[in-house]
């Protein structure tokens, strides 16, 4: 067992724990490794219903956790499935029926078995993008969805070695033969990434050091924008002075805005780039118009944020406050 995944979950051994397990290779071992580790959890599979070999897969984990003596609990994706966009939308769909039953059955974290190959794959790919902070330092070990914890205990861990175990051990796994189709993107860097070391001498381990110390970044950004947010929540209920915003740089502006109406709008996901970057324009003057299900207004040298449909009263808001930010 790897001694990072070990340092990392050890300190969730106290809690209900949900795991996400497809029958691949990487999801295998991490049923075996909390298994091993006699932690309280629960399999969720989903069966997308795209392949043919999906069934198969199913009965297989199914069969696994019966012979481990860990619950399973298996989704099965029905309906109309869009013809573009597929992968996302199966995640999507994937990650909001395992979140659910989270919610439903007191789970307290989700964990998923995303390894190192997988975090810089998928920094080359937003670089690719020619993403920012957000979309460089990839996946955090720890984030929400839903409302639900997501747990990623593998992301110091390579697939090589997750592989080896499960050659090692005679655990059986299956391989998507997406994962070999190279009108995929993703795909194409994994195939093509060894470049980079072969050629420019750019290491994995230099690339996970680069991925860390981004998301070191962020979570400092992120639980500084928090306490902003809660400041306003709590004390002022979303009415602030536009310096509270203006006097910051742009990146706090649009993730301080974001997330503060997907907040008040009660949403699962902040506004586009694009509407966020439109809304400070209208907000550098007096305005008013809705966004994220919020209504948002300026009056003055003051901002204000409700819940669409809620009345925007600056009169009756700054009478019960003696003070605003």
């Amino acid at each position: 067992m790897n001694q990072k995944f070990y340092d990392f979950i050890t300190k969730f051994k106290d809690h209900k724990l949900a795991v996400g397990v497809s029958g691949g290779v990487d999801s295998m071992c991490l049923l075996y490794w909390l298994h091993e580790l006699k932690l309280n959890v629960t399999c969720l599979h989903v069966n997308h219903g795209l392949r043919a070999a999906a069934d198969v897969e199913t009965a297989y984990v199914q069969d696994v956790c019966k012979k481990l003596d860990i619950p399973c609990q298996v989704f099965y994706w029905t309906g109309e499935k869009p013809e573009a966009g597929l992968e996302a939308a199966a995640r999507e769909a994937r990650y909001k029926m395992m979140t659910d039953y989270c919610h439903d059955n007191s789970i307290d974290y989700l964990l998923t078995a995303h390894q190192s190959d997988d975090q810089i794959e998928t920094f080359l790919m937003n670089l690719s993008r020619g993403s920012g902070l957000y979309g460089l330092s990839a996946m955090l070990p720890e984030s929400e969805k839903n409302g639900i914890k997501i747990l990623r205990p593998l992301l110091s861990v390579p697939r090589s070695e997750l592989k080896q175990y499960c050659e090692d051990n005679n655990i059986k796994y299956f391989v998507d033969s997406m994962n070999s189709d190279e009108h995929y993107t993703r795909v194409k860097i994994r195939k093509n990434r060894h470049v980079l070391s072969d050629d420019l001498g750019i290491s994995d381990d230099r690339i996970l050091l680069a991925v860390d110390n981004l998301a070191r970044t962020r979570q400092w950004i992120e639980k500084y924008i928090s306490s902003r947010i809660e400041l306003v929540i709590r004390s002022w209920g979303a009415m602030f002075l536009e310096s509270f915003l203006f006097d910051e740089p742009e990146e706090f502006r649009l993730k301080f805005l974001g997330d503060l109406i997907k907040r008040i709008g009660n949403n699962d996901y902040v506004p586009r780039l694009n509407s966020l970057k439109l809304a400070l324009c209208k907000l550098q003057g007096e305005c008013k118009f809705t966004l994220g299900h919020c209504t948002v207004r300026r009056l003055g040298n003051r901002i204000l944020i409700v819940p669409e449909g809620k009345r925007t009263s600056f009169r009756k808001r700054h009478e019960k406050r003696k003070t605003t930010i």
